[in-house]
């Protein structure tokens, strides 16, 4: 009996230490997004040709208005921005599917949309909804591409380049130290087995009760 109530104190003691874990891990994936801008190139399907027309569209795009985001350091700044230059993008973008020899349409949005985890140079950035610039080409049933256009990585990378420090750098400047800690690839964690099945476990439970 004395086990048994030692298995439920520690279950229990398990479930709280996760439960507020994750709820402080929520709430920065949350900050997080809101602090960021993201550029979403959608392809019209995974063909050679239609995924070699999502880049040079994506090239256009960042050649034209590299000069409209270098040196921006509001987020708010840039969002407006980036909606007075939604009929400018659409034209650069329609015009060069058009020289390319296609006929594809081409939508433009600037909105809230949920990405899954993605990969950026050296860092990892959480499922979630993020404010983006999303173009998608056609039917846009290919695979796409994407940058952090606020802070304005995407435009110096394509331009000059950035170090892996440098973009971490970059970063620090809206991220708190804990936030730029999280989204950090391959930073190495220690983590007992029960706690990760438990984790995934409470996570489902707060899933399915949303």
């Amino acid at each position: 009996m004395k086990k048994f109530i030692a298995i439920i104190l520690l279950v229990f003691t398990v479930f709280l230490f996760i439960n507020s874990k994750n709820d402080n891990t929520y709430a920065m994936k949350k900050d997080i997004s809101n602090k960021l801008i993201r550029f979403h190139v959608i392809a019209n399907s995974d063909s050679e040709d239609d995924q070699n027309l999502k880049l040079k569209v994506r090239d256009a795009v960042i050649k034209k208005m590299t000069s409209k985001f270098i040196g921006i350091t509001n987020l708010k700044e840039s969002e407006k921005i980036i909606k007075e230059s939604i009929p400018e993008i659409q034209k650069i973008a329609q015009d060069t599917v058009y020289a390319n020899g296609k006929n594809y349409g081409v939508k433009v949005m600037y909105g809230r949309f949920d990405f899954p985890t993605k990969y950026y140079d050296t860092i990892t950035l959480p499922a979630g909804n993020y404010n983006a610039l999303r173009i998608v080409i056609g039917k846009g049933e290919g695979k796409n591409w994407w940058c952090v256009m606020f802070p304005p990585l995407c435009f110096v990378d394509i331009t000059h380049g950035l170090s892996s420090d440098e973009t971490k750098r970059e970063l620090s400047k809206y991220l708190s130290e804990d936030e730029l800690s999280m989204i950090e690839t391959n930073k190495p964690q220690v983590k007992f087995k029960i706690v990760e099945v438990l984790e995934k476990y409470f996570d489902d439970i707060r899933m399915a009760l949303k």
